[in-house]
């Protein structure tokens, strides 16, 4: 009996990874060997409360690289996101000093970020400005707001807010704070949209071709400005869970979170050119940034410097990967 060379072509690409994919599973494949190496030289590594604590420590880094990833997946950017965390707590912890109901509070606070990233969207759109300038500009407006509301460190006393902090979830022996579950909600809500709604087939449609969505009659204009509220939702709500972890506002704090947020977006494998992308892999890379931190804390010798340096040569190696896998693609 022979075999056609169409059957055979069949049964060797039954085992092929779609392109798309392939960043994605390279993340999980680079998490499992750093977790594979932390289990093989420390101990206590292995414990499942280490995986927890990672989540505990990165739930708000998390919220505001699902904004991220929004933005990104159009091709755009948002440089403003560190900025718009910090004025969030600011904001909260300047509210809370003077009495105000943490309920309103709450409110108050979740309106900052999309009201920003609305305003910012808009620029971009009916002005035809590129996202990094505009971005660059909210991101040192809303830095100043925080300086002007205060020069110093504000400490949260109240009693909602401290509780909410300090309040544990068991699992078992192990424990997650709120924050946790918060973070975990963002990510489900937004693959639910990413994947199952109108916006999210715009998005990826927007971020593989503008001119071609634009030919199809979809609303990029509207699109585009979604997202860019959309992240500033999420730097709100990352703002408030920063706000829990730390119990306290100041105007110097999440400097550099935006690049964290976009490393973590990029090593998770949504391409910077947009069109190609998952919130998954976002998870996937807070992880790595969060067992790089992880290691060099267990191994107590190395400055923090190096989880830059680490982040920074991942950051290049996945950014090569994308290239590369989009040569093959062409």
């Amino acid at each position: 009996m022979t075999t056609t060379p169409l059957a055979v072509r069949a049964d060797r690409a039954w085992w092929r990874v779609p392109q798309r994919h392939v960043p994605v599973l390279a993340t999980f494949v680079l998490l499992l060997v750093m977790y594979g190496v932390g289990v093989s030289q420390y101990r206590a590594f292995s414990n499942i409360q280490v995986i927890f604590n990672i989540f505990i420590d990165n739930g708000f880094l998390l919220v505001v690289a699902v904004g991220m990833t929004f933005v990104i997946l159009t091709g755009g950017i948002d440089l403003s996101v560190g900025s718009v965390v910090a004025l969030t707590a600011m904001v909260s912890a300047s509210l809370l000093r003077d009495g105000l109901d943490p309920a309103l509070v709450l409110v108050i606070a979740l309106l900052i970020g999309p009201t920003l990233g609305l305003a910012m969207g808009c620029v971009i759109h009916f002005f035809d400005i590129q996202p990094f300038i505009v971005t660059l500009a909210g991101m040192f407006f809303a830095r100043g707001l925080c300086t002007w509301i205060s020069s110093t460190s504000i400490p949260i006393t109240d009693g909602f807010w401290t509780s909410a902090a300090q309040e544990r979830i068991r699992i078992g022996e192990n424990f997650v704070s709120v924050s946790v579950l918060i973070a975990l909600a963002v990510v489900a809500v937004a693959a639910i949209a990413l994947a199952y709604t109108r916006l999210g087939r715009n998005v990826y449609a927007i971020g593989g071709n503008p001119q071609s969505a634009l030919l199809m009659g979809l609303p990029v204009g509207r699109t585009k400005i979604a997202v860019y509220t959309i992240s500033g939702l999420c730097s709100a709500i990352g703002g408030i869970l920063l706000s829990f972890y730390t119990l306290s506002g100041a105007p110097l704090i999440a400097v550099g979170m935006e690049l964290d947020v976009i490393a973590a977006v990029v090593i998770g494998g949504t391409l910077l050119t947009g069109g190609s992308g998952y919130v998954f892999g976002t998870v996937l890379g807070v992880l790595v940034l969060g067992v790089i931190q992880t290691l060099i804390t267990f191994d107590g010798t190395l400055s923090s410097w190096w989880t830059k340096i680490v982040i920074g040569a991942l950051l290049f190696a996945f950014i090569l990967l994308q290239r590369l896998v989009g040569i093959r693609k062409k």
